[in-house]
């Protein structure tokens, strides 16, 4: 799941309602109490704008209660951060559910209900030495999308429909092609025969969908332009393909133990607040009105009490 974005620094203070003001701008520093013996929280990220302001609020809000943190920034894939937790280059990171059971223990299934994907994700990354902190109540899923003319062109309503397309191209950033969740699951579950597989790489899949490149493609179920109002239409999966998809921290064992049942609360507590409406406004802070996951994570950590 890859959206990348590097965005200006926000120039004025200005609020989004979304249950809890989310006001982005100044705002003043507070004191941060000591937190005795415990390990620096090595954080790092997947390479899209919601993983930017994830690995944002988690480290914002580490730090504003003592603990020492490292931001590492983006690894990249969940493949390739995977691997650098699991060498030590970093020691914490936001991962996605359905992805962990998935994508990264290549299992069928997620799991019947997100409850179970969550069980799932939990169990098999303890075996490996780490510890799944709660779940987000927001879920981002893949999705696949057409734009509106495609969709009244066709008569696509599912992905089963692009079956009757003809031969097309579909397009994804690369790992898609090899995924469960993406392009293989889509292709398998669906009995889709007549589509390529077309990289974007760092292409936006909805300029791609605009200028024809592609005729559907997989994007993400909280990216902004799927809005109100959308020049997209996005194809239902009755099958669950891409299964149930929360956000939930993946933590080395060893350094959640260490960092002890405060560190566990603090990042527990910004994951409860990461409602569907609070992930979609942040989103859109961030990729559509120009501001930074730094500003945009700080401005709803203090508008919910978390800094």
């Amino acid at each position: 799941m890859i959206r990348k974005h590097n965005r200006r620094a926000a120039k004025a203070a200005f609020a989004i309602s979304i249950g809890v003001a989310i006001v982005l701008g100044g705002f003043a520093g507070t004191a941060r109490p000591a937190v005795k013996a415990t390990p620096t929280i090595v954080i790092g990220t997947k390479n899209f704008p919601e993983e930017y302001i994830l690995g944002q609020l988690y480290s914002q809000a580490l730090a504003a209660k003592g603990f020492t943190v490292s931001d590492k920034g983006s690894f990249g894939s969940s493949e390739l951060i995977q691997t650098a937790i699991k060498s030590g280059k970093i020691n914490f990171y936001p991962e996605y559910t359905g992805v962990i059971v998935q994508d990264l223990f290549h299992k069928a299934s997620s799991g019947a209900t997100a409850a179970a994907t969550y069980k799932n994700a939990k169990t098999l990354e303890a075996k490996d030495g780490f510890t799944v902190l709660n779940p987000t109540p927001f879920y981002d899923t893949d999705v696949v999308a057409v734009t509106n003319a495609t969709a009244k062109k066709y008569g696509l309503k599912t992905i089963s429909d692009l079956k009757k397309v003809g031969s097309f191209k579909f397009g994804g950033f690369p790992e898609c092609q090899t995924r469960n969740t993406c392009f293989v699951g889509y292709t398998k579950s669906y009995g889709i025969t007549n589509a390529t597989f077309t990289s974007l790489g760092s292409i936006s899949a909805y300029a791609a969908l605009d200028a024809g490149k592609v005729l559907a493609a997989d994007v993400f179920s909280t990216d902004p332009p799927l809005g109100k109002g959308s020049k997209y239409t996005v194809l239902t999966d009755p099958k669950h393909v891409t299964g149930f998809q929360n956000v939930a921290p993946v933590v080395t064992t060893s350094v959640a133990k260490a960092a002890g049942a405060p560190f566990t609360k603090v990042v527990n507590e910004v994951s409860a607040k990461l409602t569907l409406p609070a992930i979609l406004a942040m989103n859109k802070a961030v990729e559509v009105d120009n501001q930074t996951p730094k500003a945009v994570a700080a401005a709803f950590l203090k508008a919910n009490g978390l800094s």
